[in-house]
């Protein structure tokens, strides 16, 4: 059984049990939480799709914790102009557990 979920704009799919990293979250880290934006529910070889979501499906997870993904380099040029510009960005996420899909 899977799903797929909405969460800060992008789609994850995501089973029972499975750890995923989405954007920053505000709940404390041991908290659970429910996520309703469900888009697909599979079970066995029958999905049922919402439109946009399904009603009165939902996602149980749990917050491990909150932390920064690796340095990603940013670097622009402008050939022959003498610009260059050179940026990091580290961006913030939220590791949820998934305990439970409930459609």
């Amino acid at each position: 059984m899977y799903a797929v979920i909405k969460s800060g704009g992008r789609q994850y799919k995501v089973t029972e049990g499975q750890v995923v990293r989405v954007n920053l979250l505000k709940a404390e880290p041991g908290q659970e939480i429910v996520l309703g934006d469900v888009l697909l529910v599979s079970e066995g070889g029958e999905a049922r799709c919402g439109r946009p979501t399904l009603e009165g499906a939902s996602i149980k997870a749990q917050v491990l914790n909150h932390a920064r993904d690796k340095k990603i380099r940013v670097f622009k040029k402008k050939r022959r102009q003498g610009y260059h510009k050179a940026q990091g960005h580290r961006q913030d996420y939220t590791a949820l557990k998934i305990l439970a899909i409930e459609a």
